[in-house]
């Protein structure tokens, strides 16, 4: 009743200011001279006293603004005099140490249909061939194979082609990287541009000419300097068959490092550029650079309606093998695929390298005298020390029989009468005098061939889908189709050699500072291609459309650009040049810099209750300002498509703050110090935000709250000289460090740690329900006092776990040199010198432990590391795994390799998995028969271990090579820093390195009780769970703070997008708006691009935090609280809607 009565009392207060406020304002413009002006027309010399009077009105109104804001917090603090949480508790510790939180209390439900389990369950597809087979099989050795070292000698009978003779497409082309030794813009300057003001000129010299073009960030480029002529020849040569567009990518991705949201987006932009300038659609793809490749990409490019596939760098020994058995040309299917939706034809080049030397046949020394740039008297020579020679018909019968036996050769190793030959290299084609010289030549020895039918040959210069559809049409099939006996192979071809124990691992984990700089800019482009898609919509809806600034399209075309670029073989690999790499970060940088201002304009316009409002200049900051006192308002958006139960920390430099929901509820506060600087400490408190939406809390200095709640710290240190010490406002404890374990728990689990070393020893999983499939029900049953889990399922049995199970979890941090011999490790080697040795400092380190109701910590200082590892006791996800964060920093190393190790009791024997791209699993098993650096895989979003009885996902917020070398370990590459080049071209070793924070996820899960399912050979996939969490953990809670202005702020509401839930095995990979004819503007469409999710069952089903329903892969139109979405017009943007990880 008293609280009723403050109110009363306050609200009627509110009113008579306003009140008054408005009567002083009528009163002192009815005593304006200038209103006593008869009629509307007012003197020259008056109109700027009206001006003045104007602006007295607006200072008034905005004194009354802030006036009523400063009321309405004291009646914040009044209402709020309990400083209870939604579910009216405090915070309190349970008999264990451990914090109970308060909670909301809604319930959540856990709803999978049978069908969705049974897809993990069966999804084995049939291959012929399995490339985990082919390892298993396969010795690795390497003898010497004569002219072709790494293979075998050919032979053939001169009469095998009477009957049908050979037809060989000679294709020209010209490899350009954007950015390696030269950045993008130098190559292009130098380069580039050259090789296409060339081609427009020499191709249209002879219709019989052809060329093949890959690379669209360069060529639109071209584009955008070239006149309307040059464009037009450019249009007609590509319109006439002449030129072809091939894959039609921003860049060449790599295909180790990358995530498969960069190589979709990279892959669109390209397709738009190429649908919008010219209207075509590629139909085949090339990739003869990447160092190794996965087999995702098959899969976009199918999607992408792509018929046929081109493949290079392949271990030498997987090329032996597949020329042997003429299996080069193969149906390329996924591991999952029952049948064969995923099939795309593939064609695998049989030798070491793509340059000239190494693409006619098997004896470069005889191929190298027919690459016609390196005549005598050129820049560059053959190193088998014999020269091309020019044709004329005095040697052309000679030249001509010698070229085709090599040609002869080379088909024996597939299974048509269709032969490919590639002709090109690196930036070839520049001069004007090398088009002469190639087509010149070759012209003859065609004319040669051709009119001479003895020889049962037919050759001639043509593009790639010419020769796929050769090969169709030779085998009677539809284009796109499996020929008649060509295999099908699941898998695919990581780690690459191209010679001895040289294996390409080290780029797996080279400049991780850029690697994760890049995840940071994916996720940020998502965010902003979302929020600008829904503002947009909305903008449209209220009829606003000219009000919103459309402009930001700009900045989101910038954005993609530049990670496309980055997607470049060279660029996130971390294999190029020093100054290269400062070129790419600055382009990220710029980008990552007008990414934050979309999705503030975007936030700031979904916020606003009153639209009309805008566009008031948006009364934001970056997410990595801190709050001062006069900050009232916080914006959080969640990127990801479910509900999001979590942890925020934000920077204040107070230790009187409070935090309210927008309903003014006090949320539970957590303050701790902030390290790095003594003005500043953080707070971190508990918040549920909607998918995809933004969400209002307001934060207020407040006198001390019981939700506000101060972290209680510990320094563990060695020597003598220990004291205790309390500082105010956050008390600060020491004690003398021993070997005993110590420990931190949440209500989900509790971690031991090393008296000694700090770093986790033991992981335990609290007791908790479990959910196991047996029996045809729907049930509803709590899983704890607020959660509740929906199930249906084929079984269903519910058994409580009365005692927590540990499991040996034991982190280590490793060292690896480099060989003494010549060969040594580099940007894209990995040639360590033994197996790794522990790392050791002299000092002990100094240990660090912070603990309170959110979260607790253990922060390790070593000399070239300092890991943090932190768990969340707030339920759902987040509270459900490990937060760990490395700073790495060995600047001072030379020729080292830094590696954290995680030694489990896990039998997981010598099978790991790490995933694609984050699209899907592959099986991984360690070999003995191979050297140490070949067992190293790329691991873009996560790997792990299991038994019958748990898993262990290690998930990464960077791309970084990973292994597992002995049963129940699995273990990292943090950092490399090499002082030589490693023979591969670049000419510089890796000594920029940065201080870097590598960020992972530690999932540790129970197999069900009832359900000891374990993976197939082939196929292995996340858990519901685990999916979550790396989906958390890559696109993390965006704050954004807002700063009141001069003009107060307009009130703000939270922004909840979706009507409905989108099934929880649904990934909304994106929500891309299309590019009008302006490439700065967008269409009317937007790309809806889904991923459904495949979930492993068979592991313990634990409390999301949010309901989750599936629905057998159907989606209904996703309709928000304005716009029905569906998929934007047009086969040309690739598609994820089917399955993967």
């Amino acid at each position: 009743m008293k609280l009723r009565k403050q109110v009363t009392v306050c609200g009627g207060a509110i009113f008579c200011v306003a009140v008054f406020s408005l009567y002083l304002m009528l009163d002192r413009v009815q005593h304006d001279p200038a209103r006593r002006q008869s009629g509307g027309n007012f003197p020259r010399s008056q109109i700027s006293v009206l001006q003045n009077r104007i602006e007295q009105l607006e200072q008034l109104l905005e004194e009354n603004h802030q006036i009523i804001s400063h009321i309405k917090d004291s009646v914040m603090e009044l209402t709020d005099t309990g400083a209870v949480s939604p579910s009216g508790h405090l915070p309190f510790r349970s008999a264990n140490g451990s914090w109970v939180l308060p909670f909301d209390g809604r319930p959540t439900f856990l709803a999978v249909k049978p069908q969705d389990c049974q897809f993990a369950a069966g999804s084995r597809g049939q291959a012929d061939v399995q490339m985990l087979d082919v390892y298993s099989l396969l010795k690795f050795d390497n003898p010497d194979g004569g002219v072709w070292k790494q293979g075998f000698d050919i032979t053939y009978e001169p009469e095998e082609w009477d009957n049908e003779p050979l037809q060989v497409f000679v294709v020209p082309h010209s490899h350009n990287d954007p950015g390696w030794i030269k950045t993008f813009d130098k190559y292009f300057t130098d380069q580039t541009q050259h090789i296409l003001n060339n081609m427009v000129v020499k191709l249209a010299e002879d219709p019989r000419r052809k060329f093949i073009w890959s690379e669209i960030s360069f060529f639109s480029k071209w584009w955008e300097t070239a006149d309307i002529h040059k464009q037009e020849a450019m249009r007609k040569l590509i319109l006439g068959g002449q030129l072809e567009i091939v894959t039609g990518g921003w860049v060449m991705t790599d295909e180790a490092n990358v995530h498969y949201f960069a190589m979709i987006d990279q892959l669109i932009e390209g397709h738009q550029w190429l649908e919008r300038n010219l209207g075509i659609t590629p139909r085949s793809g090339w990739a003869v650079d990447p160092f190794g490749h996965s087999a995702t990409m098959p899969y976009l490019l199918k999607r992408a309606n792509l018929t046929s596939m081109l493949i290079q760098r392949v271990h030498y020994s997987i090329k032996k093998h597949f020329a042997s058995t003429r299996s080069l040309e193969f149906m390329w299917r996924q591991s999952w695929d029952t049948g064969s939706s995923t099939d795309i034809f593939c064609h695998m080049m049989p030798f070491y390298s793509y340059d000239v030397p190494h693409t006619c046949g098997p004896d470069p020394k005889i191929c190298c005298q027919f690459d016609f740039k390196r005549l005598p008297g050129g820049r560059i020579n053959c190193p088998w020390k014999v020269p091309p020679k020019t044709v004329v018909e005095a040697n052309v019968a000679e030249r001509a029989h010698l070229l085709l036996d090599q040609y002869r050769k080379k088909s024996k190793l597939y299974r048509s009468k269709v032969l490919l030959v590639p002709l090109g290299d690196d930036f070839r084609y520049d001069k004007a005098l090398e088009w002469d010289q190639q087509y010149t030549n070759y012209q003859k020895l065609f004319d040669y061939m051709n009119s001479h039918p003895e020889m049962h040959v037919q050759a001639q210069f043509g593009t790639l889908s010419e020769y796929f559809n050769a090969v169709y049409k030779a085998h009677g099939a539809a284009q796109g189709s499996r020929p008649a006996d060509y295999p099908v192979l699941s898998g695919d071809f990581f780690a690459y050699a191209d010679r001895e124990d040289h294996y390409w691992t080290g780029y797996f984990t080279s400049r991780p500072f850029y690697k994760s700089l890049d995840r940071v800019i994916e996720s940020h482009l998502r965010g902003a291609e979302i929020l600008y898609s829904l503002a947009v919509a909305n903008a449209r809806h209220a009829g606003m459309e000219g009000r919103y600034p459309v402009s930001d399209y700009a900045l989101l075309v910038d954005a993609r650009r530049s990670v496309g670029l980055f997607q470049h073989h060279d660029a996130i690999t971390g294999t190029a040049k020093e100054n290269v790499v400062i070129d790419y970060g600055t382009k990220l940088l710029r980008s990552l810099i007008g990414l934050k201002r979309v999705i503030i304009n975007a936030a700031h316009f979904l916020v606003m209750k009153n639209k009309e409002f805008y566009p008031t200049p948006p009364p934001s900051c970056a997410s990595d300002c801190f709050f001062l006192l006069s900050t009232r308002y916080l914006v959080l958006f969640n990127p990801v498509e479910q509900e999001r139960l979590c942890a925020v920390t934000v920077l204040v430099n107070t230790v009187r703050v409070r935090v309210l929901t927008e309903d003014g509820q006090t949320l539970p506060v957590q303050l701790s110090a902030q390290w790095s600087t003594a003005s500043q400490m953080s707070a971190t408190f508990m918040v549920r935000l909607p998918p995809l939406g933004l969400a209002v809390f307001h934060l207020y200095d407040s006198p001390d709250s019981p939700m506000t709640l101060r972290s209680d710290t510990l320094l563990r240190v060695s020597g003598r000289d220990v004291t205790a010490r309390a500082t105010d406002p956050l008390p600060v404890r020491s004690q003398q460090s021993d070997p005993q374990t110590f420990y931190i728990s949440s209500q989900s689990l509790t971690l031991g740690f090393s008296g000694t070393t700090g770093l986790l020893e033991v992981c335990l999983l609290s007791t908790l329900t479990s959910v196991e499939f047996i029996s045809d029900h729907d049930l509803d049953f709590p899983i704890s006092s607020d959660c509740w889990i929906k199930v249906n399922m084929t079984c269903l049995s519910i058994k409580r776990k009365d005692d927590p199970q540990e499991v040996k979890v034991q982190m280590q941090f490793m060292v690896y040199g480099t060989r003494p011999s010549k060969d040594k490790s580099g940007a894209y080697l990995f040639l360590p010198d033994g197996k790794a040795k522990p790392y050791n400092q002299k000092e002990p380190p100094v240990v660090r432990v912070v603990e309170g109701p959110l979260f607790s910590e253990v922060v390790a200082h070593y000399q070239h590391f300092q890991q943090t590892i932190r768990i969340h006791n707030v339920p759902g996800v987040d509270g459900l795994s490990i937060d760990i964060t490395t700073m790495v920093d060995i600047r001072d190393q030379t020729n080292k390799e830094l590696a954290m190790r995680m030694v489990t009791d896990i039998q997981s024997g010598d099978v790991f998995y790490t995933d694609l791209n984050g699209f899907q699993m592959q099986p991984r098993r360690h070999y003995l028969k191979l050297p140490l650096q070949a067992n190293f895989y790329p691991m873009p979003s996560q790997a792990y271990i299991q038994d019958s009885h748990h898993r262990l996902t290690l998930h990464t917020a960077q791309s970084l090579g990973v292994t597992s070398l002995e049963s129940g370990q699995l273990e990292v590459i943090m950092d490399r820093r090499l002082m030589q080049d490693d023979n591969r071209g670049l000419g510089q070793g890796l000594k920029d390195n940065k201080k870097t924070a590598n960020r992972f996820r530690l999932l540790l899960e129970r197999r069900s009780t009832g359900n000891k399912m374990m993976d197939s050979a082939t196929n292995s996939f996340p858990s519901i769970l685990s999916h979550m969490t790396n989906a958390f953990l890559n696109h993390e809670v965006l704050a954004l703070p807002v700063l009141p202005k001069r003009r107060g702020i307009p009130p703000l509401q939270t922004f909840a997008p979706l009507k409905s839930i989108l099934p929880c095995d649904f990934h909304l990979l994106n929500l891309r708006s299309i590019q009008s004819q302006d490439p700065h503007s967008p269409s009317p469409y937007t790309a809806l691009i889904l991923h459904r999710l495949v979930l492993d069952c068979g592991l313990e089903a634990q409390n999301l935090g949010f309901n989750c329903t599936t629905t057998q892969g159907q989606v209904r139109a996703i309709k928000t609280h304005q716009t029905p979405w569906t998929q934007a017009p047009g086969p040309r943007r690739p598609q994820t809607g089917n399955r993967g990880v």
